[in-house]
């Protein structure tokens, strides 16, 4: 099978997500951004695009640890803190979800970890509303189409700068921006559990799922054709089902039509308004 090419030109990309979280933040009236910094890839890029739209004291990044969570991956938040100059707070979350989770002794390993980053989003809406600024995503594309994130806690966000790069593409871009080289060379990790890595929960490397989805998803490719493309059919059946059957988690909750104008169906734009 051929390797598929994902590279991307940095400059360009990174010119235009500044630009967008600096035109989406300041067109609704704020000046500020606010970021959980996990002290993985995806946040840190997402704090580095930031901190060049608005300017490292306009922006706020709250780390929030876990009693289990690993003392390396605050140790590289702040490594992200030192390199760019940005506010930051930390504001652990223990004492918050260990109340919900004593409450079933036999809870899985999946459902602290909801509650731990729902958790975390209450305390980033929180501080967004002290910090005066927009809450900042810091989702990438293969996680978004995947699912592989938890509804109204990581995934909830203003505005979203780096939801459609592929992972390979975050950590292209984040190597040129300067992203410290622990943070780039570490495995992926949500750090919800002791040991947890994204890959080993997914069951496939990013490597190999962001050229499957790029065919399937950019080019428009049917599963069949990345069968012959290369792709072991069980492993294009697995992600299409995984895509298809998370499709609720990428779009705002359906509402039933009653009247000529619904929102999001007929009334869609504002432009009717001035905007």
């Amino acid at each position: 099978m051929a390797k598929i090419d994902l590279s991307i030109n940095t400059e360009l990309a990174r010119t235009i997500l500044s630009g967008f979280i600096r035109s989406e933040i300041q067109r609704v009236g704020y000046h500020h951004a606010v970021i959980g910094l996990s002290g993985g890839l995806d946040s840190a890029l997402s704090c580095f695009l930031a901190a060049e739209a608005l300017g490292p004291e306009n922006v706020l990044a709250v780390c929030m640890p876990y009693r289990s969570s690993s003392p390396e991956s605050l140790a590289h938040a702040q490594l992200v803190i030192e390199a760019l100059g940005v506010q930051s707070v930390t504001i652990p979350i223990t004492e918050m979800v260990d109340p919900l989770i004593g409450r079933d002794p036999q809870m899985s390993a999946v459902r602290r970890g909801n509650i731990m980053a729902r958790a975390r989003m209450i305390v980033l809406y929180d501080q967004s509303e002290v910090f005066k600024g927009l809450v900042v995503g810091t989702g990438n594309k293969t996680e978004i189409l995947l699912g592989y994130t938890t509804l109204y806690g990581d995934s909830a966000c203003a505005l979203n700068p780096i939801g459609d790069l592929y992972k390979t593409q975050v950590r292209q871009l984040a190597r040129a921006m300067g992203v410290p080289q622990p943070i780039l060379t570490k495995a992926p990790t949500a750090d919800l559990w002791q040991g947890q890595t994204d890959e080993g929960e997914l069951g496939f490397t990013y490597a190999e799922v962001d050229q499957l989805l790029y065919l399937l998803v950019d080019q428009r490719y049917s599963p069949q054709d990345c069968v012959e493309a290369g792709f072991a059919a069980d492993f294009v059946q697995k992600v299409v089902e995984r895509v298809r059957r998370n499709h609720f988690k990428r779009v705002l909750p359906p509402i039933a039509k009653l009247t000529n104008r619904t929102v999001g169906y007929d009334f869609l734009y504002l432009r009717d308004w001035g905007t």
